[in-house]
């Protein structure tokens, strides 16, 4: 049995699909690219496919990822580009590789979202970031099934800053990023025809979960920063979280190197062959 681990995109409208719309998406999807899924066992078998930690309906993102398991070995890239054309232009499967190494949810223990506030004062945003990091503990409440949650959002918070959107469009041109380039300041869901506050934001995954409405909401209690349209919220990376470099990891590297890696075996071969 081979498994492939795939990262796909929510974009544009369809960031507001729910993970339960998604799922039924892919399944048809997987149907019409003829995909030799492996099924699970008794009265209902269903595919195979793992999901690991689905944005909330209403956030874009760059960066979800999915196993699925097969019964015939195929070929990771044009797996991806027959699921790809598949799929509804925004649902878009950007990235495939084959599961070498275990713990693919294991690899997933930070975000970086990016919080798009249109009608927010950059200075504004500036303020109150600066606020909520100077803060010790920034209590904040959501509603549950259970009834109403309040936590401690700053401890999950590993970094955040604000810029303003002529800001990050000058930063993205500067790189020498064009207008399909996967960065913060050029995705279709993030429009930059009138200034704003734009928030960076790498949060750790914990229990309870941190998300960005919830950072929102600390803001809202340290500053009395009150967006005065919902902010456009999108996920640009998931993964491990480097302790030393304070970066978010690609979590499908490790499967890349175990792929490229020599065996044990290998080497040894290349140390008894005849000169």
């Amino acid at each position: 049995m081979q498994r492939i681990r795939l990262r796909y995109t929510k974009r544009g409208r369809l960031r507001f699909t729910s993970h339960r719309d998604f799922q039924r998406a892919f399944e048809r999807a997987l149907r019409r690219a003829e995909v030799p899924m492996a099924y699970s066992a008794g009265f209902t078998p269903h595919p195979k496919v793992s999901y690991a930690n689905a944005a909330p309906t209403g956030t874009g993102s760059e960066a979800e990822y999915l196993e699925i398991a097969l019964t015939e070995a195929r070929d990771p890239e044009q797996l991806r580009a027959l699921l790809d054309e598949s799929l509804p232009t925004g649902l878009d499967i950007v990235d495939a590789v084959e599961a070498r190494v275990s713990g693919l949810a294991d690899r997933l223990t930070a975000s970086v979202w990016e919080l798009r506030l249109d009608g927010v004062d950059p200075a504004e945003a500036a303020r109150a970031v600066a606020a909520f990091d100077a803060a010790e503990s920034v209590e904040v409440q959501r509603m549950t099934k259970n009834g109403v949650r309040t936590f401690d959002a700053r401890p999950a918070v590993v970094e955040l800053e604000s810029t303003d959107a002529t800001d990050a469009k000058e930063a993205a041109a500067a790189s020498g990023a064009s207008d399909t380039t996967e960065t913060h300041s050029s995705q279709a869901d993030r429009p930059t025809d009138q200034p704003c506050a734009i928030l960076r934001l790498v949060v750790r995954h914990v229990t309870p979960a941190v998300r960005p409405d919830d950072v929102l909401s600390g803001l809202r209690a340290v500053a009395d920063l009150a967006p005065p349209v919902p902010a456009a919220v999108t996920r640009l990376a998931q993964g491990l979280f480097d302790e030393e470099t304070g970066t978010v990891t690609d979590p499908l590297a490790p499967d890349r190197e175990a792929a490229t890696a020599p065996t044990e075996a290998e080497p040894a071969a290349a140390a008894t062959a005849p000169a």
